[in-house]
């Protein structure tokens, strides 16, 4: 099987190429925006922009894969709230494109999504809950959804909530690296107790789309951690396992920041459907916090 991921230089990009690379029966083709962040030693690199509608042609039709795992993706919320344009090019139009070449070669399209497409107003959401996006990244990530849905291609749309973990290149920050850094520096943090998420290893959301793509399942999935936390219990649970000094941390509530873009307030998955389809099966956050310490060693 010949599978192109797109955004190999990403967080989940570096993730799912190096797990892709273990499995001999998988020819990977890793695509990202300039140069490889990673070695890749079996299989092969090709420089593209996904926003690039002849790049995208070209490359697809030069490699013919039978599934593209779509992770590219403008996330900076803020960023998107105050640049709509770039936001809707990487996230929209973009997909319209994969969209085109899937139907073109036949191609499997596996595509990752957010909770950003919910409101926070539900406790537990399943595949079944309806969107409603509060802010213009989860606008964007829910039109590319639509794109995709309504299209005749065969695909599945992975959702995912709050993936943490570290890249080979330390280039990129998340909930507990930063918690992590700010404490080990003796910086004193204001952390939100009325946002509850279920947090994700990257390593986890990488299996997930490996597993999804081995199998060419269809449908909608929800690919997240299985602990239900305050972004509050993030930070005290990392300054636990880190033996740090959790009296830095200090409890507030989102009416205390001023952000560009509103987030949701509760935004947990079930993920049942995604276990029972394709075997996904996440570490707990303890244990995805050990793998993460593995890493950084």
């Amino acid at each position: 099987m010949k599978i192109l991921v797109t955004g190999s230089n990403g967080l989940l990009g570096q993730k799912l190429t190096t797990l892709l690379q273990t499995d001999s029966s998988i020819q990977l083709i890793a695509t990202a925006k300039g140069k490889s962040a990673l070695p890749i030693n079996r299989g092969q690199f090709v420089e593209l922009d996904i926003t690039n509608r002849d790049q995208v042609q070209k490359v697809i039709a030069d490699t013919q894969p039978d599934v593209i795992i779509n992770t590219a993706a403008m996330t900076q919320v803020d960023q998107c709230e105050l640049d709509h344009d770039p936001c809707w090019k990487a996230n929209v139009l973009a997909v319209g494109y994969l969209i085109d070449v899937c139907a073109q070669y036949n191609i499997h399209l596996v595509h990752v999504s957010t909770d950003f497409i919910f409101d926070g107003t539900q406790e537990l959401l399943d595949e079944a809950a309806v969107p409603r996006p509060v802010n213009f990244y989860g606008e964007s990530k829910l039109a590319a959804e639509r794109l995709i849905i309504e299209s005749t291609i065969s695909w599945a749309i992975l959702r995912t909530v709050l993936v943490f973990g570290v890249t080979q290149d330390m280039s990129r920050t998340n909930i507990v690296l930063w918690v992590k850094k700010s404490l080990e520096g003796g910086k004193t943090i204001q952390v939100v107790n009325d946002q509850w998420r279920t947090p994700t290893l990257a390593e986890d959301l990488a299996s997930g789309c490996y597993l999804a793509a081995k199998k060419k399942s269809r449908g909608i999935y929800n690919v997240s951690g299985k602990d239900y936390l305050s972004v509050y219990d993030i930070a005290i649970r990392t300054a636990d396992f880190f033996r740090l000094d959790k009296s830095l941390i200090k409890e507030t509530d989102s009416t205390k920041f001023t952000q560009p873009a509103k987030r949701p307030m509760k935004t947990g998955f079930i993920i049942d459907k995604a276990r029972n389809t394709f075997g996904y099966e996440p570490h707990s956050f303890e244990e995805g916090l050990e793998i993460l310490t593995s890493q950084l060693r």
